[in-house]
């Protein structure tokens, strides 16, 4: 996701690098390639325009801080005309003031509405909100079938009467039904079309008419880019929309719809579906995405995702471990679960500063031997996997879980040799003591690089800076300058 965008973005900045500030005749060549870097995502034409007007009067305008070099000011600048673009904030889905809240869904056909419907009740039910969705697609073959599915996987109802009843009817009544239930929230999956047509709004708009919905939410697919914003904006003024959904952004996406929805709708995003997934549904935050465009990870989500999977009281015991160096091979099992748990390995780094370079060859690469070392650890003895350090002095130790895994001796040897090598650090890191670590860990791993059995994963952003930060080498090498220095100028948050 962006990764082009990304790339492009960066080169921007170059243009600026040596500079001592930013003046009208060296900010043309950074802004062209901004310029250059949005229509290649598809970003809607007249929103490019706006954009680079914004960012070049902000640009000029901009008093120049000590300190801080024309890069790093033009990236602030961009960041935050990324974020106004987008919508400043997240807009939460509303609450009716007298149960149900009623959620309609809408959208053509092909974008992932009926999934998105399921994914959306699973995000309530995490935040003890009840649900029943209710099933009025009586034209495509098995949708009310797929919704009943989804329903049984989330634990949340379905309704419906079937695929000969009105799609007025069965909308009205399912609403009455969560009412007489005492439901929280009804979300109700309406039929798409292969292209937006007189009949499909004239039913959509009698739905409406019958149901009055607090939230009407168009689902996008967002690989079609700008005119995903269109699409919007037609259906916004055809039956009146309340926001969008964004579906496939974990897929080839080069950025246009997030970019362009609401600048051209005037409807914010809500929600992004970023896997396939049930539970691959996020809210919507510019701030973060912004942050991810310009390739600075998305920490916030990071640990969002890591709250929602971690028991507490197992991570205070974890802490403890790691202080004390007894973080033994169980706990890594624990952690590695945990990171499936969260998503794909990919997933996870690209919201992980100075992650976001590594390719996907290196990551698949990285899934496959996280597989191999997790194979060769369930063929230890509980007691080996409680004390590591039986490993590191019996070679006929290590000879046998080879041959039970199989896998080589000094495959088992360097997982051993890594493990001991990583379990130091962590005990250095847990006392406040950094020994300069290029790259940055999983929750509890302090480096995929040293991770065991993953010797060959890059560590970090080892090609150049990340941007935003001078000599911010090698994802957390930190900086010379002072932590409170940097906040005092106000670039604390790049």
């Amino acid at each position: 996701m962006f990764e082009a965008l990304s790339d492009r973005l960066e080169g921007a900045w170059k243009k600026l690098r040596g500079q001592d500030k930013i003046s009208d005749a060296n900010i043309q060549d950074a802004l062209r390639e901004v310029r250059r870097a949005l229509l290649e995502a598809d970003v809607s034409l007249q929103v490019v325009k706006e954009f680079i007007t914004d960012v070049q009067d902000k640009a000029l305008g901009a008093s120049v801080i000590a300190g801080v070099n024309p890069a790093q000011q033009f990236i602030k600048i961009v960041n935050d005309e990324l974020v106004s673009v987008m919508g400043e904030e997240n807009v939460p889905l509303a609450t009716a003031d007298i149960a149900p809240t009623i959620v309609l869904m809408a959208g053509l056909q092909g974008t992932g509405k009926t999934t998105a419907t399921a994914k959306l009740a699973l995000h309530l039910r995490k935040q003890d909100r009840s649900t029943l969705l209710v099933a009025t697609d009586v034209y495509r073959p098995a949708a009310i079938d797929q919704l009943i599915t989804l329903g049984k996987q989330i634990g949340v109802p379905v309704f419906d009467m079937g695929s000969d009843a009105n799609p007025v009817d069965i909308a009205r009544q399912g609403v009455a039904k969560a009412r007489e239930d005492g439901v929280d929230t009804v979300i109700i999956d309406t039929a798409g079309r292969l292209q937006i047509d007189q009949s499909m709004m004239a039913e959509l708009a009698q739905i409406k008419d019958a149901v009055q919905p607090h939230e009407v939410l168009l689902v996008v697919d967002a690989m079609t880019g700008q005119e995903a914003a269109n699409l919007t904006r037609t259906f916004h003024d055809e039956i009146g929309i309340t926001g969008a959904i964004l579906t496939k952004m974990d897929g080839d996406t080069r950025g246009g719809a997030a970019l362009s929805v609401r600048r051209i709708s005037g409807q914010p995003i809500k929600f992004v579906g970023v896997g396939e997934k049930v539970e691959a549904l996020q809210p919507f935050y510019p701030d973060r995405m912004a942050s991810r465009i310009l390739g600075m990870g998305d920490v916030l989500t990071l640990v969002e995702k890591a709250q929602e999977e971690v028991d507490m009281a197992e991570a205070e015991q974890l802490s403890q471990k790691i202080l004390e160096a007894q973080f033994d091979f169980d706990d890594f099992l624990k952690q590695t679960r945990l990171l499936k748990t969260m998503g794909s390995l990919g997933g996870i780094a690209k919201l992980i500063p100075g992650l976001n370079k590594i390719s996907s060859d290196q990551l698949e690469q990285g899934e496959a031997q996280l597989k191999r070392a997790e194979s060769m650890i369930r063929s230890m003895t509980i007691q080996e996997r409680k004390n590591p350090d039986l490993l590191a002095s019996s070679p006929s130790r290590r000879k046998r879980i080879a041959g039970g895994s199989g896998h080589g001796l000094n495959d088992v040897s360097k997982l051993v040799s890594d493990f001991q090598k990583m379990r130091s650090l962590m005990q250095q890191m847990g006392k406040g003591q950094f020994p300069g670590m290029p790259g940055m860990g999983m929750p509890g791993m302090p480096d995929m690089g040293g991770l065991p059995g993953m010797g060959g994963m890059p560590s970090g952003n080892r090609g150049g800076s990340m941007p935003g930060f001078r000599g911010y080498q090698g994802g957390l090498t930190p900086p010379k300058k002072k932590k409170k220095e940097k906040k005092k100028k106000g670039f604390g948050s790049l």
